[in-house]
């Protein structure tokens, strides 16, 4: 009986420590591309979160900020699974009016979103 008692703490730490390790191999991702308007991608385009619609009409208390690669694409990594404001933008083009709010992210998944910006 002392050795069952003994065994399922060992059991539960054990079963701890993997869901532990698994939720950190699998972070809630977003990753954003962005097009303009005929449909090609747009490299270098700043595209900065935000968590609440007031943040996003103020500019102010950004989650993040960076600017999309040569393939028009950005990953923000270890995000909470919740609806984000983003703001889009490149030279005189943005996405002000279009696809400005995600929906909620699905926690520990890569989550994708297109956006338009002219």
């Amino acid at each position: 009986m002392k050795k069952q008692l003994l065994t399922l703490p060992i059991i539960l730490f054990l079963g701890t420590l993997a869901n532990e390790s698994y939720a950190q191999v699998l972070k809630t991702k977003l990753q954003v591309t962005v097009r303009n308007d005929l449909g090609n991608i747009v490299q270098g385009a700043v595209v900065t979160l935000y968590q609440t619609q007031a943040d996003y009409e103020n500019n102010e208390n950004a989650v993040l900020s960076e600017e999309t690669d040569e393939n028009g694409k950005i990953t923000f990594k270890n995000l909470k699974p919740v609806s984000y404001f983003m703001d889009v933008r490149k030279g005189d083009m943005n996405n002000d009016g279009r696809g400005v709010q995600t929906t909620k992210l699905i926690p520990n998944k890569k989550n994708l979103i297109a956006t338009i910006i002219e």
